[in-house]
């Protein structure tokens, strides 16, 4: 998931609007993406453990 992540930054850091973004607020935006999508990960696997 996390390499999904990766590859569409760099897609989107090469062809799209993010390579008019400032590099910070690019690698800001990433990590923020990043953390929601640990958090959905952890609470999707804690879900389904207790739900069976």
């Amino acid at each position: 998931m996390l390499f999904l992540v990766a590859a569409l930054l760099l897609l989107g850091f090469a062809l799209g609007t993010v390579a008019h973004a400032p590099l910070s607020f690019t690698l800001v935006a990433a990590a923020v993406i990043a953390v929601w999508l640990a958090v959905f990960t952890v609470r999707e696997r804690h879900g389904r453990r207790h739900q069976s």
